[in-house]
């Protein structure tokens, strides 16, 4: 979940995210250059074609981090190479794994997460999780779906003190899929954006709760 800033009141909001799919069960957050996001986009984008097609199935999110720290680690060895200026939050779906996040610094390190934060404030904003996973039995894990998204929610107007709207925010999840509906076989997990309907729906039930 991501904060929609608009640089200016004439641009279309709808051509403003930092949130981008890269394959039907993975996604990515990007914080910081937006130019610098582009690229690292397509190159993950490209990555996950490759990898899809020389192995028959879609990339494991954990892979993806992998080879994007180890490009961002390559970037730092050269004085005529700039490091990317953005960071990167994988999430995504592994068919042995289940639900994965991952975040990749711009020298090339990546480590797997509970639940992470990037950008103003991060380190505020990981606090605040902290005590969250530490107050809630079973951690986030044991939470259901509309409880993990009103937890973010909540997190996000917490850390930046005041009171969101759907249009300000993004909200994206990957979900797995139901085996009930495929008689039992794994098909993948499935990465999507909330429409602005929903988003209001679960700021309703956050004000109801307050």
């Amino acid at each position: 979940m991501t904060q929609k800033k608009v640089p200016d009141k004439l641009t279309d909001p709808s051509s403003v995210s930092n949130i981008h799919k890269i394959t039907p069960s993975i996604g990515m957050l990007t914080t910081g250059i937006h130019g610098d996001a582009r690229s690292l986009v397509q190159k993950a984008r490209s990555e996950a074609a490759e990898f899809k097609f020389k192995f028959g199935y879609d990339i494991p999110p954990g892979v993806l981090a992998r080879i994007l720290a180890d490009q961002a680690q390559v970037y730092t060895q050269h004085a005529y190479m700039r490091p990317l200026g953005v960071i990167p939050v994988i999430i995504g779906i592994d068919e042995e794994e289940g639900t994965q996040l991952y975040k990749v610094d711009p020298a090339g390190y990546f480590v797997g997460y509970k639940a992470t934060a990037s950008g103003v404030k991060d380190q505020e904003a990981t606090n605040w999780l902290e005590k969250q996973h530490k107050a809630i039995e079973g951690g986030f894990g044991s939470l259901m779906f509309d409880d993990v998204v009103q937890t973010a929610i909540t997190g996000l107007q917490h850390v930046l003190g005041e009171d969101l709207k759907s249009s300000d925010i993004e909200v994206a999840v990957a979900m797995m899929p139901s085996t009930e509906k495929t008689g039992g076989v794994f098909e993948g997990g499935r990465f999507k954006m909330l429409s602005t309907e929903e988003i209001d729906n679960h700021l309703n039930m956050i004000a109801e709760q307050d």
